[in-house]
């Protein structure tokens, strides 16, 4: 099965992906991580994004969409994959399907992790990350045992930058005007499936689970 992952930053798309992944066996394909490993290894499509990455530009979806065709070509993407960040617009899910389509393959289900503003500008402002080991908490859902400290390594939890309220705002503003457009997008090939991400991530796990049965 061929997965895309929708929804705004924080809705726990990526969470849901790794744990899916753990469970069926379909790789998790962030974008930043094939970017990361195609430079690494010094291939063609990686050097063109090192290029436009080193000038801090965004890297063209044809670059873009190059990387993927590459990697869903390894031996692990054979059973299918999960789109984790991609596509973020309308144009991109079209190159997308059509580079599906040249290999012989298709996107089977999207999925919409529906959450509203509100809630989660309540549930990222409210995050707090242990600078040392990067475990989660949050101030008012999962405190740790020491006000302010890990309970992992004893490192300080502290508010990441994205984290802040305003930072939220404007990121949200982008997710709104660029990407939920895909919703409809998805919703007229039938390929629409949608979840309450307000839900603990146990019982998103099993909403996400039921739809893809």
């Amino acid at each position: 099965m061929i997965l895309v992952l929708l929804g705004p930053p924080g809705s726990g798309k990526g969470t849901q992906a790794k744990k899916l992944s753990a469970l069926r066996g379909w790789p998790q394909l962030s974008t930043g991580d094939m970017f990361r490993s195609a430079i690494s290894k010094g291939t063609e499509v990686g050097l063109k994004a090192k290029f436009f990455i080193d000038q801090g530009a965004l890297v063209p979806d044809e670059v873009v969409i190059k990387l993927i065709e590459e990697r869903i070509q390894e031996a692990d993407c054979s059973r299918g994959f999960i789109l984790d960040g991609f596509p973020r617009n309308v144009l991109q899910a079209e190159s997308l399907d059509a580079m599906l389509s040249r290999l012989g393959r298709r996107l089977d289900c999207a999925v919409l992790f529906e959450i509203s503003d509100q809630a989660l500008v309540e549930r990222l402002s409210g995050r707090r990350t242990c600078e040392k080991c990067n475990s989660m908490y949050h101030v008012a859902h999962s405190k740790p045992h020491q006000d302010g400290i890990c309970d992992q390594c004893q490192g300080k939890l502290i508010q990441r930058t994205d984290d802040y309220p305003e930072v939220i705002e404007k990121r949200l503003v982008v997710y709104h005007h660029q990407t939920e457009p895909l919703v409809g997008f998805y919703r007229q090939q039938n390929k629409l499936a949608s979840l309450d991400a307000r839900l603990s991530p146990a019982a998103v796990a099993a909403a996400l689970g039921e739809n893809l049965s």
